[in-house]
Formats: C-alpha cells, structure tokens, sequence
C-alpha cells in the first residue's frame, strides 16, 4: 500500500468464497481483484468498468488508469475527500474468477466450463467484496457502458446502500442493435478454427476474437470521427490497397487478442444481453420508478449503441434523475475522453447531495 497523507493506494484480492450464480450453479472460493485509491477515511465512491476494462481505474503516476482523467487528488472525483474503489468483474481475466481461472473441483483452468453470468451476478459479487472490505455504504457508483448497466442493477438491487448513481452510455436495456453487434463478435470467435469450444491452446491465435473487436471498435465511435481521423489515408498501394482504417481496426484487433481472454470477452458480451433492469420487475418504466438514489445519467452524441433519447426517457421515469447529454464527435467512447466537457457534472452533481445531507 502507497500512502501520502490522505492519499492511499491499494491493489489486491479478497475471497467471498462460494457464489450462487441466477442461472443456480455455484462457482466454489470465487476471488475478486481490485483498486483502492484515495482518502480511505473518506466516502466510498465504486466504479465499474466497461467490456474489456479492468480494475485499475485510478492508477499510479507511472501507469495511469483507464479514468485517471477524471478520478484523482483535485480532480472531478477528487481522491483527497474520496476513497475509489473498482473491482475486476465476475468472468474476467484480470484477477478475478472467470475463464482462466483454476476450477477448484477439477485442478485445471475452467475455460469453456466457466457457467454464463448476468449483470446481477457481476453486481452481487460486489458487494460480497465490499463487504468483506468493510464498506458500510457507497456515497455513489458510476460506469459507463457495461459499468453503466452494472449502476443501474446497482440502484435496484441496493436501494439503500447507495446515494448516487452515475450512469453514462447505458439505456435500461440492451437495445436489438447492440445486441445484433454482440451476435457478430460471438459468431466470429466461436466459429474460428481454433476455438475448440472454448477449451483452446493458450498459444493458439484466435483472429475470430480480433475480428469481434474489430467490430466492436465500428460502433465505439462515430463515423465523423472516423473520416476526420482518416481521410481515406493510404497505407500500402498495393493490391488490393491497404488503407490507414484498415491498418486501425487490424491492430486494435490483435492488440485485445493478445491482452484478453475469448472466453471472458464472450460471458461478458452474453451478460451485456441480458441486461434489462425491468426483468422480473414489470418492465423497465417501472422499475425505474423504484431507485431510490439521485441519478445523473450522461448521453454521449453520435453514440450508436446507447441511443441519449433512451438515455433520456430513463432519467424522466426515475424520482430523482437529471439528464445531460454530450456534444462529441467520439461517439459511444465519449465516456472514456474529453473530461472537462463532463466531468464537471459529476464533480457538481456529488457535491450538491453532499451538501444536502450535511444540511439535513
């Protein structure tokens, strides 16, 4: 652990032991990585991350995390009056139990054994892991994307865990679009030649797992983006003509292909579908009505798979939400860039229920 005064910095692990998935099958001494950062006296804030995020939100001076633009000492989340805590999800590969993990019973890595999950798993293993933290209560979450639908669960679940919610590029449901993109990545990885049903060789070279991503990356940004940033740009002028995009999309391909795990990128993907806050609950609308913590949820414009209008009408249906959306040509990745367009909101926005509550 680093310490500076009010400032702490962790990364670990803790066991929350046995978990019973919604599907009913039980994952045995299930292990949680995570980041801790800031005044560890201080209020708890949880972030969650998106598809093929990790942990390490905050980061060191060293290694920057991922929202280290906008969680740190003074920054829009400010780590001097905050303690941040993100947490690996259930099903990924970066410390916590997933695919590659050791299944207890068998000795050997799960791989394609690992059961399929629901955004509701991922959220009750949080808080199994805050507990064991001994946090008592979160003075907000916030995450975008599939963080953003983890908030979401986050306020059904926890009513009264929880003051705030921070919800930015997620709808209260995964829409038909978003879910047609996901059945193209999952096509493309479990119909590569190596797949092996999901119990592949560590070495082998799933280019189905770089193809989905490279899809993926398509509908991260908008095309406006896209032509500014190419220009239809030539890289190799031989035949066929090779072009900057198509240089791009090959190498953020192989650049996840080689920092993540098929297996996870493909529960995780299924759990994204199953997102539907009003599943069980008499739809959406209706389940909006029962969070009981202050929303602030954040539309980015140009985003094709979270559409701000849906965005919009979540926020009109909650007791107490407000809504912005963000004039960016980054589309969905909005919520990854351009802080000082938005970040102010949140900074604001956590500092008023603070002060209400001080006040009452």
């Amino acid at each position: 652990m680093k310490s500076r005064l009010d400032y702490q910095y962790e990364t670990n692990t803790v066991q929350i032991g046995d978990f019973i998935l919604e599907s009913g099958e039980c994952l045995s001494s299930v292990e949680v990585a995570y980041e801790r950062a800031g005044n560890f006296r201080g209020p708890a804030i949880l972030v969650c991350h998106a598809l093929t995020g990790n942990h390490y939100a905050v980061g060191t001076k060293e290694n920057p995390g991922w929202w280290s633009g906008l969680i740190g000492p003074g920054g829009y989340i400010d780590t001097k009056e905050y303690q941040v805590i993100t947490f690996n999800v259930l099903g990924g590969c970066n410390g916590t139990t997933g695919p590659t993990s050791t299944n207890p019973k068998t000795g050997r890595p799960y791989q394609g054994s690992f059961p399929y999950l629901t955004i509701r798993d991922l959220v009750r293993v949080q808080k199994k892991a805050l507990d064991q933290l001994k946090i008592q209560s979160l003075h907000a979450v916030a995450g975008g994307s599939l963080g953003g639908m983890q908030v979401l669960e986050w306020g059904l679940l926890y009513p009264t865990f929880l003051n705030h919610l921070v919800v930015l590029a997620a709808t209260p449901e995964l829409s038909d679009y978003g879910m047609a993109f996901n059945r193209i990545a999952i096509e493309a990885i479990e119909n590569d030649p190596n797949w092996n049903d999901g119990y592949y060789r560590q070495d082998a070279e799933l280019k189905g797992l770089q193809i989905a991503r490279m899809a993926g990356m398509i509908t991260y940004r908008t095309p406006q983006l896209f032509s500014k940033r190419f220009e239809r740009e030539v890289r190799d002028e031989g035949s066929p003509t090779l072009y900057q995009i198509d240089s791009y999309l090959i190498y953020q391909g192989k650049k996840l292909r080689d920092r993540f795990d098929a297996n996870s990128y493909l529960r995780l993907l299924h759990a994204m579908n199953s997102h539907d806050i009003g599943r069980d609950r008499g739809g959406w609308q209706k389940a909006s009505r029962q969070i009981q913590a202050k929303v602030l949820a954040l539309g980015f414009k140009g985003d094709l798979l979270y559409e701000t209008l849906r965005i919009a009408e979540f926020t009109e249906a909650v007791p107490d939400g407000s809504f912005f959306e963000v004039d960016t040509i980054f589309g969905h990745d909005g919520f990854l860039v351009e802080f000082e367009k938005w970040g102010p909101l949140i900074k604001r926005t956590l500092e008023e229920k603070r002060v209400t509550e001080e006040v009452g």
